[in-house]
C-alpha cells in the first residue's frame, strides 16, 4: 500500500471527483480528492503527492494559479485538466512547468497512459532523487553555460547551482543529448522523449523548449545550443558550436 504513488485529483464537479477516484483506484494509484485549491493545500500538507491531476477553470483559485504553488513548494508532477477554449491557459500553464495536459472531454484510458507516462519521470514522493554518495561514472552533458546531470536528472548552472527542472524538461534535454546535431522534429520529440502520439495543433514542445531556452541560452532570443531548424524541428549543438 505505501508503494502505490499518491494522486490528488483537484476539480471542482463532484461527479469528475468521483470518477477519477474509483477509475485510478481500480489502477493501483492512491487517490485524495479536492474541490479547491484549500483543500489542494491541506492535501499537500498532509503528506507526499506524487502527481496532481489538476482542472484549470475553477471558481476561487484557478488552476493556474495553484500550478505556480505546486512549481514552487513542491516537485509532484502536475497535468492540467482543460476544457475547451482553454488553449491559451493551457500555454500559460506549461510555461509555469505543468508536465502534460489533458483536455475535456477526456478518454480514461488516454487519461491513465498520460498519468503513468508522467510518473515514470517523478522521483517517488514527489520529491528530488538524491545523489549516490559514490556514483560509479556520472554522466554531465554541456548545454551552453550548463550542465546535465543524467544519473541524478538535474541541471546546474554556470556557478555550479541546481537549477529548476521538470521532468518533461528533464526528458527533453536527455533526448537532445542522446541525439547530438540531429535535426529532431516535433513528432519524433514526442515520441523519444514523452511517449506520445502526435497532435499536429500540439505546441507543448515548443513552449517547453522555450522555458528550456531562458535557463541553458546565455541569449534565449539567439539560440546556440538548441537550434530552430524552419520548417522541421529542433538540433541540440553540443557547446553552442555552428557545425
Amino acid at each position: 500500500m505505501a508503494d502505490r504513488a499518491h494522486i490528488v485529483v483537484v476539480d471542482d464537479e463532484p461527479e469528475i471527483r468521483e470518477t477519477l477516484e474509483e477509475y485510478l483506484a481500480m489502477q493501483g494509484f492512491a487517490v485524495t480528492t479536492a474541490g479547491n485549491g484549500f483543500e489542494l493545500r491541506q492535501a499537500v500538507a498532509a503528506g507526499p503527492v506524487d502527481l496532481v491531476l489538476l482542472d484549470l477553470n475553477m471558481p476561487g483559485e484557478d488552476g493556474l494559479s495553484l500550478t505556480r504553488f505546486l512549481r514552487q513548494e513542491t516537485r509532484s508532477g502536475v497535468i492540467l485538466v482543460t476544457a475547451a477554449g482553454e488553449a491559451i491557459d493551457r500555454v500559460v500553464g506549461l510555461e509555469m512547468g505543468a508536465d502534460d495536459y489533458v483536455p475535456k472531454p477526456f478518454d480514461l484510458r488516454e487519461l491513465l497512459a498520460r498519468v503513468r507516462s508522467v510518473l515514470r519521470r517523478l522521483p517517488a514522493g514527489g520529491a528530488p532523487e538524491k545523489e549516490p554518495e559514490k556514483p560509479e561514472a556520472p554522466a554531465h552533458v554541456p548545454f551552453g553555460p550548463c550542465r546535465l546531470d543524467l544519473s541524478g536528472q538535474r541541471l546546474f548552472g554556470a556557478d555550479g547551482t541546481e537549477l529548476p527542472i521538470t521532468a518533461m524538461e528533464f526528458d527533453l534535454l536527455r533526448t537532445f543529448a542522446r541525439h547530438p546535431r540531429q535535426v529532431l522534429s516535433r513528432d519524433r520529440l514526442l515520441d523519444l522523449a514523452h511517449n506520445r502520439d502526435w497532435d499536429p495543433f500540439d505546441r507543448s514542445i515548443d513552449v517547453r523548449i522555450t522555458r528550456l531556452r531562458r535557463k541553458i541560452e546565455i541569449d534565449p532570443a539567439k539560440p546556440r545550443v538548441i537550434k530552430t531548424v524552419r520548417g522541421t524541428g529542433y538540433m541540440f549543438v553540443p557547446d553552442g558550436e555552428d557545425k
